[in-house]
């Protein structure tokens, strides 16, 4: 409950106190009881708990925790309000957790203050009140009161085919709650994620500190430099065996095929990390899928040969780019890098591998004919005043949008009031019928302020083609994302590019040593030979 009302530090977990030392409520929330009050939850349900002789023991679980989380953007584009969603989801609540004990809590924040909506549901593990049996009810005596709740698949299944069908009905955004997830993210690789950004942007300042450059900006999970792996070498692989040879010549990832699925072995790892545990999108069904359509598409390049078109598009339009995504990475500064310093044999491997970015940048610059590093500053430069532009437009179409959904709620409100504001005017006890209903009445005429103010010439247009207009926006909107990140990641190529030339121009960079030949007479292992083979 506590943390339910009070302000906290997301990295600490500790509450966060006034001057006096007292705990500080949250800016915005909102709080409803079900079959209780919300200010003595907690009570109630050990007296619930002491009237049917459960939960007695340290080790039962004594209460269930459910979490609705809304798409930022319902907000910006849909005019999602925190009173909204607490509204919606304490419907919820009384439609999916009938007989329970139950507080409903709606934050405005969002973790770290993202400013996402979402809505804490927590209820008593006891039934208080008896209800009838529900098709998604599959435990025996489960509607009886006293019996304890039962979060089993099927339920959770239920439960999300109702928050779709809330999402669908109040025109919020949604996902496909029933598939698994192309890209799984998990609570704690979510946390372990917020953990290392912090760490990495101290060690970050450390270094600018020094005077130096870091080498990147954003911590990446082991998960997430592997799903960036699978993701570029998947684009060139045509079959299993392509895919696993680059996997280890590029990033040095291990992959096997076994008992019909996929396992990545990152490589500072001992345990390999299951394509489930990543998403459906580097998983073996998705992945073959790609590999066959890459080799088609090879066959029909060398079946109608064009010499020569990707080099002269390049030149004529640089988001020709768009259509492939290259495999360059940072160089790596050994001088700044904690763990190259720690281990030799890293330090090594990090020096190859940056060789081999720097080879790989050289020929990028000339299959793009960039003459001088001015050059490329300025290509560089004119593609980010693209993304902005691009960025405006999307800031200008998500207004409209937010605009029309108002047209269209309000326009809605106005309908679906009119006839009770028409049984008003008609009714000779007014003041009887307006305190009867009052809610429909402030709808229809807060409606109609707004649309008359929006509607000057009083020319209203129907609930039909307004929707339609709103699905030819979301398209334009959908398409402007594309291009927008399209050019975000052409941008983020070329940053990396210009990267690599800096470090190339700065042989300090490599600070490769040269190492003399033992003589004859020195025994060396197979390993110690291996490495100066390398």
């Amino acid at each position: 409950m506590e943390y339910l009302l009070f302000q906290h530090d997301e990295k600490t977990g500790e509450f966060l106190r006034n001057e006096l030392g007292q705990k500080i409520l949250r800016d915005e929330f909102y709080q409803d009881g079900l079959n209780c009050n919300p200010d003595t939850f907690d009570i109630e349900c050990r007296m619930t708990n002491d009237a049917f002789k459960k939960n007695r023991r340290r080790s039962e679980l004594k209460s269930h925790h459910y979490i609705i989380s809304f798409d930022p953007a319902d907000v910006s584009e849909c005019g999602l309000t925190g009173k909204r969603a607490q509204e919606l989801c304490l419907e919820f609540a009384k439609k999916n957790f009938p007989g329970y004990q139950a507080v409903v809590v709606t934050h405005t924040d969002g973790g770290n203050h993202s400013g996402n909506i979402h809505t804490h549901i927590v209820i008593n593990s006891v039934r208080k009140y008896a209800v009838d049996r529900k098709d998604y009810m599959d435990k025996p005596n489960e509607e009886k009161a006293g019996y304890k709740h039962r979060s089993t698949n099927r339920f959770l299944e239920h439960l999300k085919k109702e928050v779709m069908a809330m999402c669908e009905w109040e025109g919020l955004h949604q996902i496909d709650l029933l598939s698994p997830a192309p890209e799984k993210v998990t609570e704690a690789e979510f946390r372990a994620k917020a953990r290392g950004q912090k760490k990495f942007e101290q060690i970050n300042q450390e270094i600018m500190q020094k005077g130096l450059k870091p080498t990147a900006t954003t911590f990446r999970t082991q998960k997430d430099f592997l799903r960036t792996a699978v993701e570029e070498c998947s684009k060139s692989a045509k079959n299993f065996k392509e895919f696993q040879s680059f996997l280890l010549e590029d990033y040095n990832i291990g992959v096997i095929f076994k008992r019909g699925r996929f396992s990545y072995l990152h490589p500072d790892r001992d345990r390999r990390i299951s394509e489930r545990a990543l998403g459906t999108d580097y998983g073996r069904e998705h992945l073959e899928e790609i590999f066959a359509q890459n080799e088609k598409r090879l066959r029909l390049e060398k079946r109608n040969p064009e010499p020569h078109s990707q080099d002269s598009d390049y030149r004529k339009d640089p988001t020709a780019i768009f259509y492939y995504r290259t495999q360059l990475r940072l160089v790596v500064d050994l001088r700044t890098n904690v763990k190259a310093m720690q281990s030799e044999a890293y330090a090594r491997k990090v020096k190859i591998t940056n060789l081999q970015q720097m080879a790989n940048t050289l020929i990028y610059i000339q299959e793009h004919d960039y003459q001088t590093r001015e050059h490329l500053s300025a290509v560089t430069s004119a593609t980010k005043e693209k993304a902005a532009d691009a960025q405006q437009s999307l800031d200008e179409l998500s207004a409209e949008l937010r605009t029309l959904n108002s047209q269209i709620h309000y326009t809605g409100q106005y309908f679906s009031s009119k006839g009770t504001y028409a049984e008003f005017i008609k009714s000779r006890k007014k003041k009887q019928f307006r305190n009867e209903h009052a809610a429909e009445l402030q709808a229809y005429e807060q409606a109609r302020d707004w649309l008359k103010h929006f509607y000057p010439d009083g020319k209203m247009l129907s609930l039909k083609s307004l929707n339609s207009r709103k699905q030819e926006l979301q398209d334009r909107i959908s398409t402007q994302k594309k291009s927008l990140q399209n050019l975000k990641n052409y941008c983020t190529e070329l940053e990396t590019v210009s990267y690599n030339v800096d470090a190339i121009l700065d042989r300090t960079v490599m600070k490769t040593e040269i190492v003399p030949v033992q003589s004859a007479t020195h025994h060396k292992s197979p390993k110690e030979r291996k490495e100066k083979t390398l």
